[in-house]
């Protein structure tokens, strides 16, 4: 199998060639560029095609978002692993929006670099928990109905269907269909991805009674 071609652009050195150190050591990647600035980074694509491109935001001149809006613009196949020390939800959801397969923080792991890498060269988006946390943190309130919140409540405390239909006196087939609306408002795949997404979102809180015991005494509340 032929090493994964990188380009990095980052423009502090000592952070480029500690980045070179950690990627060089194994024998899949092949580090083929660097570049200091956004401008030097654009041409050194179009020169090298590089497999993929691991950069950071803060550029001199172009920067980092500029550099990827114009390397999907012009190639868009490209393949993009953003490394930054930006960590703000906005930041986050703007590199993505505009093209990066991955999102990481400088402090990531050498490991996790390297995975995300691997990801985003077999064509495939690598999102941390901290990427999802911040693009939840972006995402707009959902418009619930009264019903769905009471719903979405129920879901959050682990209630199966015939338990929220117990709660909320209706039948387990509306249950099933306020299910299915709330998911797909929310954009989750899931129950446990909704509950994730409620809590990062305030639409619902986990309020602990009862000291350090926990256990019974969290109950949920909707917001509002």
């Amino acid at each position: 199998m032929n090493p994964v071609r990188v380009l990095l652009i980052e423009d502090h050195f000592l952070a480029r060639m500690a980045l070179h150190s950690v990627l060089a050591g194994h024998a899949q990647i092949e580090v083929v560029g660097e570049a200091g600035d956004g401008e030097s980074g654009l041409a050194m694509y179009r020169q090298l095609q590089p497999d993929v491109v691991v950069l950071d935001l803060r550029l001199p001149g172009v920067s980092g978002l500029d550099v990827i809006v114009r390397l999907r613009r012009d190639f868009p196949g490209a393949r993009i692993v953003v490394l930054s020390n930006y960590r703000g939800s906005e930041d986050v959801y703007q590199a993505v929006r505009s093209g990066a397969m991955a999102y990481l923080t400088k402090d990531t792991s050498g490991e996790e670099l390297l995975n995300a890498i691997r990801n985003v060269h077999r064509g495939l988006r690598y999102l941390s928990h901290f990427t999802l946390q911040r693009l939840a943190e972006r995402m707009p309130v959902v418009d619930l109905t009264p019903r769905e919140s009471e719903v979405l409540g129920c879901i959050t405390q682990g209630r199966s269907n015939r338990e929220i239909a117990a709660e909320l006196c209706i039948a387990e087939k509306t249950v099933r269909i306020h299910v299915s609306s709330v998911l797909d408002k929310m954009g989750a795949r899931d129950r446990t991805q909704a509950t994730i997404y409620a809590l990062q979102r305030g639409l619902v809180h986990f309020d602990q009674e009862g000291g350090e015991s926990g256990g019974e005494g969290l109950n949920w509340s909707l917001s509002g």
